[in-house]
């Protein structure tokens, strides 16, 4: 099972339109948050009911995505936001691409490509039968989606023709990164981790995680060196491209749901409110709460700032202190 060929054919679908559309962080401490007060309604776009999926930004908004077909909108990093609904089925992922534009994945296989305001939204359905659960945008701005049975699509006509290909394995993708313009990896179910060298029209595997383990989030620096975080606080680590992995310590149990990435270092985003950073080849716990609300994925801004997102709308502007911030990790 594990050398299964790979199958490769083409389909085209046809386009549907739809136009409409503080906490503090202290180095080497843990700190409490205030989520009463993080979460404040005084901004109606906000609410309790959301459950936060996917966050994107490019030079002029963030965009985050959630349950119910929800998308939120800021262009002043997250002071503020509006309100869009350009489905009634709720967004699972969700990328920038090099024209500035978005593209979002929602749980009835249809990716969404929205405008660099991220106010037009046109669906695009995809045509595989198979369940898609993660999108990513290419550097070449070619669209990509994986989901189930180890499928993975491709579009770069933006939308208007796809191909397939299957390693054939019972197994869901739902992890999916570009680092460069050949380079991308995709991790999943029972430790899967597949690569391709070509940008993305042949894919192979790249190594093994333990078979039980099952990735909820990912994050590749470059070709060589990753983290995979999933169930009971594990977190990866890879140097060699995914060939082989070392469990690096967190000091949690609660699952790993995202990773962030920035000038001011690498963090991960975990149930209970957790927030990790990467310290000396291991991670340091800067702030939890004691209400299980996950985090689920986050952006960190150029005024020293984590903005993060997750469940029962659940949104935390975190202020990083100058000496954390300015670190490298």
């Amino acid at each position: 099972m594990r050398n299964a060929p790979l199958r490769t054919w083409r389909t085209t679908g046809k386009a549907v339109s739809l136009a409409g559309l503080s906490s503090l962080l202290m180095t080497g401490c843990e700190a409490p948050l205030n989520l009463e007060a993080v979460r404040e309604q005084s901004q109606q776009a906000v609410k309790r009911t959301d459950f936060y999926q996917a966050m994107a930004r490019n030079e002029k908004v963030i965009v985050l995505a959630g349950n119910n077909g929800v998308v939120l909108v800021s262009s002043n990093n997250g002071e503020s936001w509006s309100r869009q609904t350009p489905s009634s089925d709720s967004f699972l992922a969700l990328d920038v691409c090099p024209d500035n534009s978005f593209i979002a994945l929602t749980f009835d296989n249809k990716i969404w490509h929205g405008d660099a305001s991220a106010e037009d939204w046109t669906a695009h359905p995809l045509p595989s039968q198979e369940q898609m659960m993660t999108a990513a945008c290419a550097p070449d701005g070619s669209w990509w989606a994986a989901g189930s049975f180890t499928t993975i699509q491709g579009s770069a006509d933006q939308g208007e023709s796809w191909t397939e290909t299957s390693l054939n394995e019972d197994a869901i993708l739902n992890n999916l990164q570009f680092v460069d313009s050949s380079k991308a990896f995709a991790t999943g179910e029972y430790g899967l981790v597949l690569t391709t060298e070509d940008g993305g029209d042949n894919w192979d595997y790249a190594g093994y995680l333990p078979e039980e383990f099952y990735a909820h989030a990912s994050h590749f620096r470059s070709a060589e060196e990753g983290w995979v975080g999933g169930l009971n606080g594990f977190i990866y680590h890879t140097t060699d491209g995914g060939e082989s992995w070392e469990k690096s310590p967190t000091g949690i149990n609660a699952p790993i749901f995202g990773f962030v990435s920035g000038v001011s270092g690498l963090y991960a985003l975990a149930d209970n409110a957790t927030v990790l950073r990467h310290v000396d080849q291991s991670w340091q716990k800067v702030s939890t709460s004691d209400q299980p609300l996950y985090l689920r994925s986050g952006l960190l801004l150029t005024d020293h700032r984590l903005l993060a997102a997750g469940g029962r709308g659940l949104l935390l502007n975190l202020e990083l202190p100058a000496a954390l911030s300015a670190s490298t990790d």
